[in-house]
């Protein structure tokens, strides 16, 4: 019975042993990280004390910044100022309605909020990316003021460290303060204040109820959500914002109702001006960025985006250096200057190299003669509407074609050099741009084929332009520059149309892709075709009318025109 007893204890006690050996290592662990989390704490709180937000203080600018196709910094646009308000000028209302659609904790946690962090960690880590953030009022203001908007958590890690010196620094108010007078609200607009004149005409302090929750839900997206571009969703958004204002006790259910029955006025746009370089082809850019990605003239100057585009910087600035040398143009009468226009279009991709818009003193978004203009084309169409049907009908460059007095009618066309020359070769007729055997050849072919191939060079013909006169480039309406040189591209590039174009993509101020081109092409004619007329063409430079634009140094193909 002794002998069990005792092996009994012995292993009572190795049991003892090893519980509290267990329990001391867990305690050793415990204390190790402990420490280590304490020493993070420590080093992070230095690095908290020793950073530096000053910058707070400072207005940030935010340019649109165009690129050239080289992806280098072309031009910076900006016509943006912060004008900063005290937070007793802004409305109870507007801060509510802020901290309602923002930051509901905003004035009881100190900075980060850990929850939402947690939740979005989560996210993140299940995504296998950073997709989401959790930010708060105070970590936005250090994003827009201090950051980029890469995402990373080296990024993440600097904005919890500025986030908290900034709650250290500056009170709640503060930094609402702060918040309101640097957030973009869309349209140009930086800080509540210009936001409040940019779309309602007024001081920040005369804000309805309604209008505060306009504001404060544009906050999101500033540029789907303007009640300029779509007032409807803007409106629903509104309703939103006022339903979270009085979920949180902000308002009362007869002022949500009396707010979303206001009726909103907002005020008459104004186009800001701006000052760049390339002001011509940033004028085109500006057109273009409105038509077809539809941004509004306020938002592309001060929207801070990044507009990559096809511009060539050593073609530009010849052009450009031309455009300034009066001597290389006619002179100009006394009370006009002799206007031109110029633009470049690289044929395989459809890209615009070069733009002019006009001689003489540019303002903002002027007439542009190069895209906007419109005008008889002249013999320039003669490829388009008589010479390439021809071809793809069977006739071929050295045919003899009629030069002699023609009567359609009563229309009786005229060379330029009021002379016949009985029985011409195409190619003669083309390099000499002679008139009389273009209008029969059309005559020949027929004018509805004509007509059509040039709708299928991107020209659009009005009903009347079905005429003979449409060989010498005769038409109701008329044409721009830029659909003349998108026309001709086709040629050099074996027939294949790429749509013109000038920007490539463009990223809003977070780095997100808010418009892309996608290449057009049509194939308006065969390769054969294009190769027969640019030997065509080369000759008009080599031998015939076009002479001057001769160079030694390259291969030049053209096509001369009068009107």
């Amino acid at each position: 019975m002794g002998r069990i007893e005792r092996k009994q204890q012995q292993k009572l006690l190795r049991k003892t042993w090893s519980w509290w050996f267990s329990k001391s290592l867990v305690l050793k662990i415990v204390s190790i990280m402990l420490a280590f989390t304490l020493c993070i704490l420590f080093v992070l709180n230095i690095v908290i004390w020793k950073s530096d937000v000053s910058k707070l203080e400072d207005p940030v600018p935010q340019p649109t910044i165009i690129y050239d196709q080289n992806g280098d910094v072309a031009s910076k646009i900006s016509a943006s100022n912060i004008e900063g308000v005290s937070i007793k000028q802004i409305p109870k209302h507007m801060i509510y309605a802020v901290i309602s659609t923002e930051d509901q904790r905003f004035y009881k946690h100190s900075g980060i909020n850990y929850i939402g962090i947690g939740r979005a960690m989560i996210m993140n880590m299940t995504k296998g990316e950073i997709v989401a953030g959790g930010s708060t009022i105070t970590q936005q203001l250090v994003k827009n003021v201090f950051l980029s908007q890469e995402r990373t958590y080296t990024r993440k890690l600097k904005e919890v460290v500025l986030t908290k010196k900034i709650e250290r620094t500056y009170s709640k108010d503060e930094i609402m303060e702060q918040y309101l007078n640097h957030i973009y609200f869309g349209e140009g607009a930086w800080g509540i204040q210009r936001a409040a004149h940019a779309y309602f005409g007024k001081d920040v302090s005369q804000l309805t109820l309604s209008e505060s929750a306009i504001l404060a839900g544009l906050i999101k997206a500033p540029s789907v959500l303007s009640p300029y571009k779509n007032f409807d969703k803007a409106m629903e958004r509104r309703n939103i914002v006022l339903s979270l204002m009085k979920k949180e006790g902000y308002i009362n259910q007869k002022e949500f109702e009396k707010a979303r029955e206001q009726k909103i006025v907002l005020k008459e746009m104004e186009n800001e001006d701006y000052k760049g370089k390339y002001p011509h082809y940033v004028d085109h850019i500006v057109d273009e960025a409105i038509n077809k990605y539809h941004l509004t003239p306020n938002e592309i100057l001060s929207g801070g985006f990044q507009i990559y585009t096809e511009l060539n910087p050593g073609i530009q600035n010849a052009v450009e250096d031309v455009y300034k040398d009066d001597h290389v143009f006619p002179n100009s009468q006394s009370d006009q200057l002799l206007q031109s226009s110029a633009i470049f279009i690289n044929p395989s991709t459809g890209g615009i190299s070069a733009l002019i818009g006009g001689r003489g003193k540019h303002t903002y978004r002027q007439f542009n003669r190069a895209t906007q203009l419109k005008r008889q084309p002249g013999s320039i169409m003669k490829p388009l509407s008589v010479y390439t049907p021809a071809l793809e009908q069977g006739y071929d460059i050295f045919d003899t074609l009629e030069d002699t007095p023609l009567n359609i009618n009563g229309y009786e066309p005229q060379n330029y050099d009021k002379t016949f020359h009985g029985q011409v070769s195409m190619y003669n007729a083309v390099i000499h741009s002679y008139n009389i055997p273009a209008v029969w050849l059309l005559q020949k072919i027929g004018i509805e084929y004509g007509g059509q191939t040039v709708e299928r060079f991107g020209i659009q013909l009005d009903e009347k332009d079905f005429i003979p006169g449409l060989a010498l480039g005769g038409m109701n309406e008329g044409t721009s520059p830029l659909r003349m040189a998108q026309a001709f591209s086709a040629f050099p590039n074996n027939g294949m149309m790429v749509e013109a174009h000038a920007i490539n993509q463009i990223e809003d101020i977070n780095g997100e892709t808010i418009g892309k081109w996608n290449k057009k092409e049509t194939q308006v004619m065969a390769t054969l075709v294009a190769q027969k007329m640019t030997f065509m063409l080369k000759g008009v430079v080599e031998e015939g009318t076009a002479v001057k634009a001769k160079m030694e140094d390259r291969d030049i193909a053209g096509k001369t025109g009068t009107t």
